[in-house]
């Protein structure tokens, strides 16, 4: 396990030093945005991929409750985004902080809560071979 979060740490080092530089891109007709920014096999970790994903919200945003059938480690590029995890209480994370999900956790609040600025967040999925990455039903096992 301790490898797997080296191959998640310098993978996002290098992704957040990449997309530091942009500025919110999404689709001004869509509240919320996503972009595959990489996604492959973790050599290391047979049966498994890695993917990460950027998620951009506009402002007052939020998301359907989901799962996820991969262990997710969110880091927030850009503004503020309240997460909820199961029944947990709500917590804003901001620029620079960062969560974990298990898999099959309920993501019961993800919102961007400013009314004027945007909110960017990286999710990095790690999932075995054929898994759904996001789902809003039950998790088939």
């Amino acid at each position: 396990m301790p490898q797997i979060i080296k191959i998640l740490i310098g993978s996002l080092l290098v992704l957040v030093a990449f997309f530091a530089q942009t500025t919110f891109a999404g689709d001004e007709a869509s509240p919320v945005s996503r972009k595959m920014v990489s996604t492959g096999p973790l050599p290391n970790v047979p049966g498994h991929n890695l993917t990460a994903v950027t998620v951009d919200l506009a402002p007052g945003t939020s998301v359907p409750s989901h799962r996820h059938e991969a262990f997710v480690f969110v880091y927030v590029i850009e503004g503020v985004v309240r997460s909820k995890l199961d029944d947990s209480e709500a917590v804003n994370y901001a620029t620079g902080e960062s969560w974990v999900e298990p898999p099959g956790v309920i993501h019961s609040l993800t919102e961007n809560p400013s009314d004027t600025k945007p909110a960017r967040i990286l999710a990095v999925f790690v999932a075995r071979d054929g898994a759904k990455l996001t789902t809003s039903g039950e998790i088939e096992q």
